[in-house]
């Protein structure tokens, strides 16, 4: 595309947007595959017996994804986010090959390292990317439609993963998946995929043009991002309470329900229902949340999770009342996951953008190292249902927390204050 027809909004960019839907679809079922699986693979397959040794694959995940969102967001401007894409794809290709050969459970650990390595880079680019070719009057229709396909994916091969572990060897059916999608987002991404640099260029001089053109060093970001902004603060804490309980989802509830009696199939429907209702939800809400706003939508998202979760924990393994509580989980997370990466970007001027994502993605990826180890350490000192009531309660506090601090859209601080660099906000 040359100069003079680069152009910000959905429909001026539908091809290359379309593409990066598609891309993080795969980005999702790369993930998706170990959802209903991997968890009975660690207690059958390595014969573990502790939870905290189960979810210690979910927490090397986050870890490694929650650093390689901080560094992607610094490097987006300097590097380029098309090459972080094929980056992040190419940290994909040996995660079922350590999954295929793997003598022990630390493999399996160190593979998810590779993964999380992956995700943080091949997500955060579609992310970012995503938004700059929309700009910023369709921003929350943009996220819901990313995160749609990402979760989309998710479901998709988690389910398909299950019901197939039902017949073949689920560690098969690990390695043969993830080869293929990795195999297939690494050429995508390098054959297909062009760079949004001239589109990031192209807002800051339309909209922006009075800003710091260069982007915000990680020193400036970071403590706005954590705890000096309350627009940007309430948004990280509850992006990591949301992947704390997702955390558990993913690590524990396999656990919880084959010990009620589930089988894979099962388990499989289960760990599929929940990412397929978020998924889906999200190309509503990322919409809605450009009308309404972003607060009204994280609050309720927050407080029906954790009404979700407390069903999950009453519901004792069942299938049929853990079906349901998986389907409302789904439907709160869809209320919450684009509408805070909305949030963020609403704060950040467009050189600013990627920095401010990457510290908010640190934060919220985090959540999956807390919640491994908080899922694991109650599960094992209580038991799963007491380990999910918990995080139920946690979940719940936490919306009330957005309620007390993310202020109104209209009431954003909309210039630095003394002494402070001008990139940061809008």
């Amino acid at each position: 595309m040359s100069q003079s027809r680069v152009e910000l909004g959905l429909r001026n960019n539908a091809a290359q947007f379309s593409l990066l839907v598609a891309v993080n679809l795969l980005v999702g079922a790369m993930v998706g595959l170990e959802r209903s699986t991997l968890p009975l693979i660690g207690e059958r397959s390595f014969g573990l017996t502790s939870s905290v040794a189960v979810l210690s694959f979910v927490v090397a995940f986050g870890l490694a994804k929650s650093l390689t969102n901080l560094g992607a967001g610094s490097l987006a401007e300097r590097v380029g986010r098309r090459r972080l894409l094929i980056l992040g794809w190419a940290a994909a290709l040996p995660v079922p090959v350590l999954i295929a050969v793997a003598p022990s459970w630390g493999w399996i650990v160190a593979a998810n390292l590779f993964l999380g390595v992956n995700q943080g880079l091949a997500w955060s680019m579609t992310v970012v990317m995503k938004i700059d070719l929309v700009g910023p009057r369709r921003r929350g229709l943009a996220l819901g439609l990313n995160e749609s396909a990402g979760y989309g994916g998710v479901a998709l091969a988690a389910a398909a993963s299950g019901w197939l572990a039902a017949d073949f060897v689920a560690r098969d059916v690990l390695v043969i998946g993830g080869s293929a999608v990795a195999v297939a987002g690494l050429l995508t991404a390098a054959i297909f995929v062009r760079d949004t640099a001239r589109h990031v260029a192209l807002e800051q001089a339309r909209h922006h043009a009075d800003a710091d053109r260069t982007p915000p060093p990680l020193r400036d970001v970071f403590p706005d991002a954590t705890y000096r902004e309350p627009a940007l603060r309430a948004c990280s804490q509850a992006g990591l309470v949301n992947n704390l309980n997702d955390a558990l989802v993913w690590g524990l509830v396999p656990l919880y329900l084959a010990a009620g009696g589930a089988g894979p199939g099962e388990i499989g429907l289960i760990a599929g229902a929940y990412p397929a209702v978020w998924g889906l939800g999200q190309i509503w809400t990322g919409h809605w949340s450009d009308r309404i706003g972003r607060k009204p939508l994280i609050v309720a998202g927050m407080l029906v999770q954790a009404g979700a979760l407390g069903l999950l924990a009453g519901a004792g393994g069942a299938i049929a009342g853990s079906l349901v509580a998986a389907v409302a989980l789904g439907a709160g997370t869809a209320l919450v996951y684009p509408t805070l990466i909305a949030s963020i970007s609403d704060t950040a001027t467009p050189v600013a953008r990627a920095p401010v994502v990457g510290v908010y993605r640190f934060w919220r990826d985090m959540g999956y190292v807390v919640g491994g180890l908080i899922a694991g350490l109650l599960a094992d000192a209580i038991d799963p249902a007491g380990a999910i009531a918990i995080v139920a309660g946690l979940t719940g506090l936490s919306g009330l927390w957005v309620a007390m601090d993310l202020p109104p859209a209209s009431e954003r601080l909309r210039t630095p204050r003394p002494g402070r660099p001008k990139h940061e906000l809008s």
